[in-house]
C-alpha cells in the first residue's frame, strides 16, 4: 500500500495525544505508521482501523523503540513498503514520580531509555533518510520538565531535559540541511484515559478549557509540519488559558 504522499511515523501512538496526532496527520493525506510495545498490539490496530474507517490510511507497528535492531528494520519497511517518511513524530512520555531516594537504577535507566534513548534511535535513523531528499520533519515531544526540575520527577525531568538538548542539536545540525526540528513542551494535565481517572474535575475543566484538548495539539503538529521554511518554530509551548507557569 505504497503512497506517493509518503508517511507520517509516531512513535508513541497511545489512545489519546498519539492517537489524535497520526489521526490528524493522515488528514493531510500522509499514512499514518503508528507504533506501540507488542502488549498494545491490539490497540494499536484499532487506532489504525479507525483511520482508515475514517477514509485515510494507517498502519500499525508493534515494536519497542527502545531496540536499536527493531527500530532500524521498522524504519527501512515503512520506507520499502508504504513511502518516504515526512513527519517523525516521538511521543513517548514515560512520565513517573519517585522520592529521588526510592528511585531505583533500574528505574532511572528504564525512564531514560523510553524518553530519550528511544528518541534518539528514531531521530537518527529517519534523519538518515530524509537528509539525502533534503526535506522532513521530526517533531520531539516534550514537557515542562523539559525545562525545569521538580521534587519527585528527577528521572523524568533528566530524561526530558536529554530529549530536548538532542532535539537541539538536531535542529542546529539539521536546519541548514532543509530538515525541520521542532521541540514542544507540553505544560498542562492532557484530557487523557489516565488523568480523567484521577482528576475528579476533568468534566469542570473541559468546560473551562483548561484541560489541554489531544485534538488542539495534533493541530499544533500539522502546523509545524506546514510552516514555511522562513519561519521555522523550533520550541512550541503548548499549554490551558488557566495553566500558572
Amino acid at each position: 500500500m505504497t503512497n506517493p504522499k509518503g508517511a507520517c511515523l509516531v512513535i508513541g501512538a497511545g489512545d489519546d495525544t498519539g492517537a489524535a496526532i497520526a489521526r490528524a496527520f493522515a488528514r493531510e493525506g500522509l499514512t499514518a505508521c503508528v507504533v506501540r510495545r507488542a502488549r498494545h498490539a491490539d490497540a494499536l490496530e484499532a487506532l489504525a482501523q479507525s483511520i482508515r474507517d475514517a477514509g485515510d490510511q494507517a498502519v500499525a507497528f508493534p515494536a519497542d523503540a527502545r531496540d536499536e535492531d527493531e527500530m532500524t528494520a521498522l524504519i527501512a519497511r515503512i520506507e520499502q513498503e508504504i513511502g518516504p517518511i515526512e513527519v517523525a513524530v516521538f511521543n513517548i512520555g514515560a512520565n513517573v514520580r519517585f522520592n529521588v531516594t526510592d528511585t531505583s537504577a533500574r528505574v532511572y535507566r528504564k525512564v531514560w531509555e523510553m524518553a530519550a534513548f528511544a528518541g534518539f534511535l528514531m531521530g537518527r535513523d529517519v534523519a538518515a533518510r530524509m537528509v539525502p531528499r533534503g526535506q522532513g520533519t521530526i517533531i520531539f515531544t516534550g514537557a515542562s520538565a523539559s525545562i525545569r526540575g521538580k521534587a519527585g520527577f528527577s528521572a523524568f525531568a533528566g530524561a526530558k531535559h536529554a530529549l530536548r538538548a538532542l532535539a537541539q542539536s538536531m535542529a542546529r545540525e539539521l536546519g541548514p540541511k532543509n530538515i525541520h526540528v521542532a521541540h514542544t513542551i507540553i505544560d498542562g494535565a492532557i484530557d487523557s484515559g489516565f488523568i480523567r481517572e484521577v482528576f475528579p474535575n476533568v468534566d469542570q475543566m473541559r468546560e473551562q478549557d483548561a484541560i489541554l484538548n489531544p485534538d488542539h495539539i495534533a493541530q499544533a503538529y500539522v502546523m509545524l509540519h506546514n510552516q514555511p521554511r522562513t519561519a521555522w518554530t523550533h520550541e512550541l509551548d503548548l499549554r490551558p488559558w488557566k495553566e500558572n507557569w
